[in-house]
């Protein structure tokens, strides 16, 4: 049964907009595809799933204690949803990366799956990502457990399911890829939307 107090299509779109814009990870596993094949990508990606996977439910945890807090920390919490967003919505439109914050592993790794795992785990712009965007999309503003652990399985699916494509469609992505206008253009197209989305953020704080 689908909660009627969380806005589903809201906040995977939300996700969808940070996945969409290139970054570390995207680089890495159209990489790896095309150097070591599809074995190496789906390793990968498993690995990044995983690490996407306990950060995630490490910061739905850390998001009830925050906002259990009491209620006047609604309106903070919203306002720094908004600074998230527009942080990374000026993060891609300077061509940064938003998947990852540490440097990608080499191609010729042996351990591809734990490396993505760690890199991913210990990302705390995913963690801050959940913790404050999350509760936008719930009415009231204080996800339950249950509505935390859902809206991060949305997300880590659709995280998967986007380097799942990249890793299929390995030889096209890394020609977007490396078309460095047609990357920035999108990527500005991105920074635009999502800027949109904080101001949306910060208009719920008053």
């Amino acid at each position: 049964m689908i909660d009627a107090g969380v806005d589903w299509a809201g906040f995977a779109l939300a996700v969808l907009l940070i996945e969409l814009t290139p970054g570390p990870n995207m680089a890495w596993i159209v990489t790896l595809t095309l150097s070591q094949g599809r074995r190496a990508g789906l390793g990968a990606i498993a690995g990044i799933a995983l690490g996407l996977a306990a950060n995630a439910v490490l910061s739905v945890i850390a998001a009830s204690l925050i906002l259990g807090q009491g209620a006047g920390l609604e309106r903070a919490v919203s306002l720094l949803a908004a600074a998230m967003m527009a942080w990374l919505a000026w993060e891609a439109w300077r061509d940064a990366g938003i998947s990852s914050t540490a440097q990608p592993p080499r191609s010729d790794s042996p351990r591809h799956a734990l490396a993505g795992f760690v890199i991913n785990f210990l990302n705390p712009k995913s963690a801050l990502f959940l913790i404050t965007v999350m509760p936008q999309f719930v009415t009231g503003g204080r996800p339950s457990l249950g509505q935390g652990l859902s809206l991060a399985a949305v997300s880590v699916t659709i995280a998967t399911a986007v380097h799942c494509a990249l890793v299929l469609g390995a030889g096209r992505a890394r020609g977007a890829l490396m078309a460095e206008a047609r990357a920035r253009a999108v990527r500005r197209v991105l920074a635009l939307a999502m800027l949109g989305v904080g101001v949306w953020f910060a208009s719920k704080a008053f």
